[in-house]
């Protein structure tokens, strides 16, 4: 019985190695779209509340805006958009 499972191991075992290769490589390539696209998140965002800043890290509106956003996105999607990561 063992001589047979190692016969059938060593017929499967390339194709379990070439499914898992391309399991590997599509997990790799969508980790990588994630986080390109996170950066552009990020980057949209900060782009936006500079330009209500006007460029301004310490504007007073800037700060107001801040906080409500941070409230209002944390309500909607939760940890992650406290006002010190805006």
């Amino acid at each position: 019985m063992t001589n047979k499972l190692n016969l059938f191991d060593e017929n499967i075992n390339p194709i379990f190695e070439e499914i898992r290769n391309l399991v590997n490589s599509s997990r790799n390539r969508v980790y990588s779209a994630v986080n390109t696209e996170m950066l552009n998140l990020y980057w949209n965002i900060g782009k936006i509340i500079m330009e209500i800043q006007h460029g301004d890290e310490r504007a007073t509106y800037g700060n107001a805006v801040l906080e409500r956003l941070s409230e209002k996105l944390t309500n909607e999607f939760g940890k992650g958009f406290s006002e010190r990561n805006l």
